[in-house]
């Protein structure tokens, strides 16, 4: 265990424990990757959960992903839906993305397709990539909005250069 990450987990457990939102994720995140502490993602779940009750939108989708996934915590469709959801009316692209998928695939709740529409679209228009792809999808098969194959060029166009600056910004990082 390095002397900066025990450092930053004693001044994290104090600012976390008089309810500071970013020092409960920050704690979350080293105990769901096991920096500076043993892994444990039950003390993850619980950092999160205080974030989260306060509104803190990242947390909000890490407990919906989690639920969703079933690491760390039961599976619990209808506590990741909530979680997305309350991530996702506050603007957090992932958890819009998340839900808008859900919702389209049908496979975890009911199917959707105007729903996954609306969360779809507000991902895309945020740049995340996998919801321009998913909605390029949705305009070429015509599910969830009408069938336009321009509309369906323009997000894969977009999906596309989004991950071209994705991976320009990478290659940038490692040329140091």
């Amino acid at each position: 265990m390095s002397q900066d990450y025990t450092a930053a987990r004693e001044l994290y457990l104090k600012a976390a424990e008089q309810r500071n939102a970013d020092a409960q994720v920050n704690l979350g995140v080293m105990y769901e990757e096991g920096k500076g502490v043993r892994k444990d993602l039950q003390q993850a779940i619980g950092w999160f959960r205080k974030a989260a009750e306060q509104g803190y939108v990242n947390a909000q989708n890490s407990l919906g992903v989690m639920y969703r996934s079933g690491e760390g915590i039961p599976k619990n469709v209808q506590q990741a839906i909530e979680w997305f959801r309350k991530a996702a009316k506050q603007g957090n692209s992932k958890a819009q993305f998340s839900l808008g998928y859900m919702y389209y695939r049908g496979e975890e709740v009911r199917e959707d397709l105007q729903q996954a529409a609306i969360w779809v679209k507000k991902a895309a228009e945020q740049g995340e990539p996998a919801a321009q792809f998913n909605l390029g999808v949705m305009y070429t098969r015509g599910k969830g909005v009408r069938r336009d194959l321009q509309q369906a060029v323009k997000w894969y166009i977009k999906c596309a250069f989004t991950i071209i600056l994705l991976l320009l910004s990478l290659l940038i990082n490692l040329r140091g």
